[in-house]
């Protein structure tokens, strides 16, 4: 069937996850950390939300983990002021996040859009990070887990589910929908196996410094695999 004149084109994107393939490490405990240092909550709550950290990355991204961190993280900002998240989270981003950040994933970004892609960062962190990230790197924009806010003031309950696993797959066919995006010719970028059906939704997968198991599943799929973990080490010998 020829296609209708009338119907506009797609356009292509590119996805990129945040935490270990923008940034090395977790961009939540890195907020937790500047959020503590600026007194937004004690050093107790701190500490305790920092052992949840270790276990998640210890462990991987488990369902019980990614539960544990949310419901801590949910309880540590419920009852502060959206603006005075708002002002910490540029904070963030500047002292933390930005030294943080892999070059060569930033490039491979910034080259998306120059290429006429749109590129939006999609991770399990709080939406306001995400935008911000997105903003700060001239990207189009982030998706990240929303947290309900009312008069102005965070209530510590989610809006839907954490945007993480199928999540983050259900995020992109929406948003594909809403921009007329064509996923098959489309880009996505992630170190994590619990990013599968992130990857497999795109036509153009790549794994950056990706785990034992999605390193095997992308080995037996043939996909493009960047590894600047070792890249760094190597440099610095």
């Amino acid at each position: 069937m020829p296609k209708d004149p009338n119907q506009p084109v797609k356009i292509e994107a590119a996805f990129f996850d945040v935490d270990n393939t923008l940034i090395r490490g977790s961009s939540t405990f890195l907020f937790g950390k500047a959020a503590f240092q600026r007194g937004f909550f004690s050093r107790r709550d701190f500490w305790n939300f920092a052992w949840h950290q270790a276990r998640f990355i210890a462990r991987g991204e488990s369902a019980k983990t990614m539960t544990e961190i949310k419901d801590r993280a949910l309880g540590l900002i419920a009852g502060h002021q959206v603006a005075e998240l708002e002002v910490l989270t540029e904070l963030v981003y500047a002292d933390y996040i930005s030294p943080k950040l892999w070059p060569e994933t930033v490039r491979l970004a910034k080259q998306h859009i120059a290429e006429g892609r749109e590129v939006w960062l999609v991770t399990a962190t709080p939406s306001e990070i995400a935008e911000i990230m997105a903003q700060k790197l001239g990207l189009t924009g982030g998706l990240g887990t929303v947290v309900e806010r009312k008069n102005g003031v965070f209530t510590g309950k989610l809006v839907g589910k954490p945007l993480h696993g199928k999540a983050k797959a259900k995020a992109m066919r929406q948003l594909a929908k809403e921009r007329n995006i064509s996923l098959r010719r489309s880009y996505a970028y992630s170190d994590s196996h619990n990013d599968l059906p992130m990857l497999t939704r795109v036509g153009h997968p790549v794994c950056v410094n990706p785990d034992k198991i999605l390193t095997k599943h992308a080995k037996a799929a043939g996909w493009k695999i960047l590894d600047f973990k070792k890249r760094e080490l190597r440099a610095n010998r």
